[in-house]
């Protein structure tokens, strides 16, 4: 039944690597076409401010996205570790379990985010005069985190089971559907912002959808059994102590791009949809290191279920060629051509946001590389089953973004607003080099020990 998806305990890590990794690219590029779309047909069709009011809650976005992406990828570690140690019984019940806490927590999650959102705007700085659209457009998503938990956490079994391909396909037809939508709901009915977000959480829904009747139709692996629900404690432990720490990682950096947004949200709306329009440009470029980590937490996760050290060793080091080889491709083209993107998102003060615009792309280019070292090593080694020790690399991201942005907003610096991320790359990914190596050590002499003791 292995055939059927993807093993990536045989072949060669780059080759692997590459092939995993492509679909997942596109995926993810898809993924922001959500956000895209509401960004470049706000901008466009409504105004600036409205494009602002979009803009300003990307952080909470973040927090949200990034919580529910992290904790299912979490969940869903132990089913790739089961699939590559051979265990199709146990994977089934992962499944099963990552489903239950999936739904408990989604659940929790949107009753929270609706209840505390006017005030974590206002913390957050929000300027007045975008304040209302900004308020719902959010609260429309927050309605919709289940949708968002369905596609990601079917997704993520998928991919822990080596298939990157399927849901690469369902997000681009959902993608397509969300910028149908968009022209749709605010061109046609005229619903500004909130029509944005519910073309966003319809979509999303949509893609979830497909990924189920795909898995109901294509992969008896999955089918569960009864017997399957009968997850266990330990089950749910072991995921919870990987989950968690994930999403909780997810959240420090989303709190720590929020302190960023209120420093930038005390300069004024202009420079709010400058610092947008940069950051959609930049989310698009960087989604080949998400998807890089992606790929490594499942290498990583199926490998230490086989239990072949060396072979994980290999997919970090290829991983990383990968990673900084696009590093240099991707900074120069962001740092000259891509302020050009700008006239995607407005219409209106052109000349002054894409000067903005440029200045941050700019400020991040200079720094994609360690941005590679932080996905490709954090998801890496959280795909071994460590869960507390990327969380400490996100706390080192949360110092290094929170202590430039409280300089920035001292000073009301749109640069040192700029800079607040690369600070974040430069001091976390310093921290998961020193604990790879710290981690391939322990499991080189674990190995070598067992190898002794059976001599």
């Amino acid at each position: 039944m292995k055939s059927v998806q993807n093993d990536m305990t045989v072949g060669s890590p780059m080759k692997m690597i590459l092939s995993f990794t492509f679909p997942i690219f596109l995926g993810n590029v898809f993924q922001q076409f959500y956000n895209m779309a509401d960004a470049v047909i706000v901008g466009k069709f409504v105004g600036t401010k409205a494009l602002a009011a979009v803009g300003s809650t990307g952080t909470i976005m973040f927090l949200i996205y990034g919580f529910v992406v992290g904790m299912t990828a979490g969940f869903t570690v132990l089913t790739a570790q089961k699939f590559g140690a051979g265990d199709m019984q146990g994977m089934r019940r992962t499944v099963a379990g990552a489903g239950i806490l999936s739904l408990l927590i989604g659940l929790f999650l949107t009753v929270t985010f609706m209840l505390f959102m006017k005030p974590l705007l206002h913390l957050m700085n929000t300027p007045s005069d975008i304040f209302a659209d900004a308020y719902k457009y959010i609260m429309i998503v927050s309605g919709g985190i289940l949708a968002q938990m369905l596609y990601n956490l079917l997704s993520s079994i998928l991919r822990a089971l080596g298939n990157s391909k399927i849901p690469l396909y369902f997000l681009i037809i959902s993608a397509l559907l969300n910028i149908v939508l968009d022209l749709v709901l605010i061109i046609v009915f005229q619903m500004g912002a909130p029509g944005a977000a519910i073309a966003t959480v319809v979509a999303q829904g949509i893609s979830g959808v497909l990924c189920l009747i795909y898995i109901m139709w294509k992969i008896p692996l999955l089918h569960l059994k009864k017997e399957d629900w009968h997850v266990g404690g330990q089950i749910y432990a072991i995921q919870l102590k990987i989950g968690l720490p994930m999403a909780l990682q997810y959240s420090i950096t989303a709190i720590g791009t929020m302190m960023v947004q209120s420093a930038l949200n005390i300069l004024g709306s202009t420079l709010v949809a400058a610092f947008t329009a940069a950051s959609k440009i930049e989310q698009v470029v960087t989604q080949a290191y998400v998807a890089m980590g992606t790929t490594m937490a499942t290498y990583g996760a199926q490998n230490i279920g086989a239990g072949n050290v060396p072979r994980i060793r290999q997919g970090f080091k290829a991983c990383t060629i990968l990673g900084i080889g696009y590093s240099l491709v991707a900074a120069t083209f962001i740092m000259t051509a891509g302020k050009y993107m700008t006239y995607l998102f407005v219409s209106e003060d052109v000349d002054i946001i894409m000067s903005s615009v440029d200045i941050y792309l700019k400020c991040i280019g200079f720094f994609f590389i360690p941005l590679a070292i932080v996905n490709i090593y954090r998801n890496g080694i959280q795909g071994l089953g460590y869960g507390l020790l990327p969380m400490m690399a996100g706390v080192a991201e949360l110092i290094g973004r929170g202590v430039v942005a409280l300089i920035a907003a001292k000073e009301r610096s749109y640069l040192g607003v700029c800079l607040a991320s690369p600070a974040a790359w430069v001091l976390a990914g310093g921290l998961l080099i020193a604990m790879y190596y710290y981690i391939m050590n322990v499991h080189m002499k674990k190995m070598f020990g067992d190898y002794n003791q059976k001599v």
